[in-house]
């Protein structure tokens, strides 16, 4: 069993107000250094068997065509965790 992160984020040109709270309250708590923050989404995809380049293509139609909106958001990667702790 594998496990395969997808992670999405908000197009560039987009506004991100979560990121903007988030960035006034790290602010507000004394964490100056912290310029700009955006938030995204994480998926975790657990798989039965090997993962193949087929398998991974097949994630990235998913990505794009379900766990993404491709108008407003960019699939950012989608990379393999060896081993399901699940």
């Amino acid at each position: 069993m594998a496990l395969i992160v997808v992670d999405v984020m908000p197009k560039a040109e987009i506004l991100d107000p979560q990121g903007k709270a988030v960035t006034r309250a790290l602010a507000r708590l004394g964490h100056e250094a912290v310029g700009e923050v955006r938030v995204g989404k994480r998926f975790e995809l657990t798989v039965d068997g090997e993962v193949t380049d087929a398998l991974l293509e097949q994630v990235r139609t998913v990505a794009d065509e379900v766990l993404a909106n491709t108008v407003i958001e960019d699939v950012v990667g989608v990379h393999v965790v060896e081993a399901a702790t699940r």
